[in-house]
């Protein structure tokens, strides 16, 4: 099998069991298998809880070779509108990212800064919403394939400047900085109404749901889907009710009593405070220059 035949079968392969599809955006979405749904030009990537792909919507005429000039990394897909040049450009991760976190957003956070400067790099636009594509398995694109491999977010932080989005509390409300600024709005409230009573998980997972649908409604230009927001919603309910509910949080209080008790050998490991993104370099790429002596 070559290259283009093994990036699209994986494509195909990793798409939700029940995804959005459509051939014309006037009509609507629709839900189907995925046997049925790759009939169609647009389909749903990724699903509600962990993201496979990165979509970048780019509106220029020669889109499909355009990130070469960029200096951004090759795509592992593009699918090009054959009227107008516009294409999407799509990238493989080799390990899923999950949309969702349970009860620490810090690896949301950072592939939200990676997919942020990557979309600035390659000049896509901010208000694509992300929730489906371009169908590279439908013969309506001009598709074609570039890199093999897949990557991880270290490799893609290579290209990007990272260091815009050191210390920020708030990530852009676009892409999956939606995802994590929803999750911090959310989580943040928890922390505190989960000790006001709530007792019964099923109640309190509705008004997690209920309040994340407030926020998502009011704060975001181009809201998640219902399937995402449910998904956070749910992470956070679960989470908070297990370690912040009244008995939950006593036993929260006493399991970090306890660790305050304990004196490490070492002195304690020092904090990194995530030091590469203060310098602009990924994680990998911090690690590999401090073992050779170069920071």
């Amino acid at each position: 099998m070559n290259n283009s035949a093994q990036q699209l079968s994986l494509f195909e392969q990793r798409l939700p069991k029940k995804p959005y599809h459509t051939d014309e955006f006037a009509n609507g979405l629709a839900i189907a298998r995925a046997q049925n749904a790759i009939k169609s030009r647009y389909i749903q990537a990724n699903g509600p809880t962990h993201k496979y792909w990165l979509v970048f919507d780019v509106d220029k005429p020669n889109a499909s070779l355009d990130w070469y000039d960029s200096g951004a990394p090759a795509p592992n897909i593009v699918a090009t509108n054959r009227e107008n040049g516009h294409a999407h450009l799509i990238y493989g991760l080799e390990v899923s990212i999950r949309t969702a976190p349970d009860g620490r957003s810090a690896p949301l956070r950072y592939a939200a800064a990676v997919e942020s400067a990557l979309r600035e790099k390659l000049g896509a636009d901010i208000g694509y919403a992300g929730l489906i594509c371009k169908n590279p398995l439908n013969p309506h694109w001009q598709v074609s394939t570039w890199e093999p491999c897949l990557y991880d977010l270290d490799w893609l932080a290579d290209y990007v400047d990272l260091s815009a989005y050191s210390g920020r509390k708030r990530l852009p409300d676009y892409g999956l900085g939606r995802n994590c600024n929803l999750f911090d709005y959310l989580s943040t409230w928890a922390y505190k109404a989960i000790r006001q009573g709530w007792s019964e998980y099923e109640r309190w997972l509705e008004a997690c749901l209920t309040r994340a649908e407030g926020y998502n409604k009011k704060t975001f230009k181009e809201p998640l889907p219902h399937s995402e927001i449910k998904a956070t919603a749910k992470s956070v309910a679960r989470w908070t009710h297990k370690n912040f509910s009244a008995t939950g949080f006593s036993e929260w209080q006493a399991k970090q009593g306890a660790k305050g008790g304990k004196v490490s050998k070492g002195g304690g490991r020092p904090s990194l405070n995530e030091p590469w993104l203060e310098l602009g370099i990924s994680r990998r790429t911090y690690f590999r220059k401090k073992k050779s002596d170069k920071l």
